[in-house]
């Protein structure tokens, strides 16, 4: 009997989910991927300077695009503000092609990729970079017609695949976020997969790098940390 057994941080099905979805990732984006250094909040990766600008989103999109592979010249961006835009485009039905959030939107529009991007997210950089890397994973997913339209996993796959590409840490750190403002607070969440989740994709991504205990995941915030700590006991213990 084991005393003190590491537990996983998710329940099975989303493990199991999990670790199957990045084994199909290695297979479809290749091995490369994961040898790439993970992607970071720091001047190494981000070296201008940024003021929240449209010009400074058109150009993180464009540093997103040479690092995912996408072409930007098939790509459009536009961007909308919150309210009465970020309701209609969170009230399209899925079937007219369409995937929406309440920070992104990607729509294909004949041979060219559009993606919509709240205006409010260009003043949070950490959470931009997890919109613009979730709607370039669409590019990659939907537009390369790696997955089918209707496949009903296609947004947490699009999570998953962030932190594949090396942009986990700003996924996860973006999955919820705690605020206090007037003297009240506000919650707000993004992204597909919870925290837990996040923490144990991040974790087995790692395992797969044969990272143990990561340098990176001291820029997570501290709940994404400490499930990934727990799920790289568990793996650990699990061998």
């Amino acid at each position: 009997m084991r005393w003190f057994a590491a537990k996983c941080p998710v329940t099975s099905d989303e493990q199991q989910w999990i670790e199957d979805s990045l084994d199909w990732l290695v297979g479809e984006f290749g091995n490369e991927v994961l040898r790439r250094p993970v992607v970071l909040p720091t001047p190494e990766f981000f070296p201008d300077t940024y003021t929240g600008s449209e010009a400074d989103v058109h150009r993180v999109v464009g540093l997103l695009c040479r690092r995912l592979g996408v072409d930007p010249a098939r790509l459009e961006v536009e961007f909308f503000d919150d309210g009465i835009g970020a309701d209609l485009l969170a009230s399209l039905p899925s079937f007219a092609g369409s995937w929406a959030g309440a920070a992104g939107h990607y729509q294909p529009r004949g041979d060219r990729a559009i993606i919509s991007i709240n205006s409010a997210e260009a003043a949070n950089p950490m959470s931009l970079v997890a919109t613009v890397a979730h709607e370039l994973g669409h590019v990659l997913l939907l537009g390369e017609q790696r997955i089918a339209p209707e496949r009903r996993d296609s947004e947490p796959l699009t999570d998953l695949l962030t932190v594949f590409f090396g942009y986990g840490v700003f996924s996860a750190n973006a999955a919820f976020d705690f605020t206090t403002h007037g003297g009240g607070w506000r919650a707000r969440r993004t992204g597909y997969l919870t925290e837990p989740m996040f923490g144990y994709a991040l974790a087995a991504y790692a395992w797969l790098r044969g990272e143990a205990d990561p340098d990176w995941g001291r820029h997570l915030d501290t709940n994404p940390r400490a499930y990934l700590r727990k799920g790289l006991r568990y793996l650990r213990q699990r061998g």
